[in-house]
């Protein structure tokens, strides 16, 4: 068993809880999850099983979409409703400022993740540190926001859809737009919608998942092109060699024998086609 499991994660749960509940009730030897999502978000979880979790860094650099709840009023130490409240402020804006606010965040920008996070700090995870009352800062890292729409507000909390590149603390978000609304604010709710190319809707609960409901690695790299490999080609790629004269154009591939035997993955570069991964 071989592939990736999309599973509508519920509130109250931690991610790596949601693995280890998948490899006991369905007895898998290997599995990851594809990106965390804090115990108080819901929504799309990709699970990467046995050979699968080799092609883990194709879904991890991916860009996701949730849907957001924020309240205006309170920050918290956490920076959403888990958190402790840090600060209380009755300066509420307006719709249209809020709407104007939330879209300055659009495109490019550096973001400070939050102390409460599943960030290192020499192998150690942030969190674990502010548990401590360690508030260890990390340097800004770059993010991108595609999109945001959907925008629903009512005086003291509004939502919106979220279209962002991976690394994107919507925690973070929320803290930073109370700072620029000039009052307070923190993310009461959190649903992941997409990631890359999977979306909620194919998604099913953890006690509704069968091994039917498994995408095979050839499966989830359905949209790249495919090369079938000669033979005499075959023994050359399999052990890490390059193979030139390879007339495609620069990209990942799906790759194959003559029988068309999935092989894994190789990429194109400069008519060369070199190995990334093997089934």
């Amino acid at each position: 068993m071989d592939g990736f499991f999309l599973l509508n994660k519920e509130k109250g749960i931690t991610s790596n809880q949601l693995v280890q509940k998948i490899k006991k009730n369905l007895s898998l030897k290997k599995a990851g999850h594809l990106g965390t999502l804090d115990p108080m978000a819901t929504g799309l979880m990709v699970i990467a099983v046995n050979r699968a979790t080799k092609f883990s860094s194709y879904f991890l650099e991916s860009d996701k979409s949730y849907y957001a709840t924020v309240k205006l009023g309170t920050s918290t130490d956490t920076d959403d409703a888990l958190g402790n409240v840090i600060e209380i402020s009755d300066n509420f804006p307006t719709k249209e400022k809020t709407y104007k606010v939330l879209n300055s965040f659009h495109g490019k920008s550096l973001q400070k993740a939050p102390y409460y996070s599943a960030l290192k700090h020499k192998g150690k995870p942030l969190y674990k540190y502010a548990r401590e009352g360690d508030l260890i800062s990390k340097p800004p890292r770059e993010i991108n926001i595609f999109s945001i729409k959907d925008f629903i507000f009512n005086h003291d909390e509004f939502s919106f859809l979220i279209h962002c590149s991976k690394g994107t603390y919507i925690r973070s978000i929320a803290r930073d737009l109370g700072k620029k609304l000039g009052c307070c604010a923190h993310l009461s709710e959190l649903k992941r919608v997409s990631q890359g190319k999977f979306n909620i809707n194919q998604a099913s609960g953890i006690e509704m998942v069968e091994t039917n409901n498994l995408i095979s690695i050839e499966e989830a790299f359905k949209e790249f092109s495919n090369i079938k490999l000669r033979n005499d080609q075959l023994k050359i790629f399999l052990n890490g060699g390059k193979l030139k004269n390879i007339n495609n154009e620069d990209n990942d591939y799906r790759i194959y024998d003559l029988s068309s035997n999935f092989l894994g993955l190789g990429n194109v570069t400069d008519n060369v086609l070199a190995l990334k991964r093997l089934v």
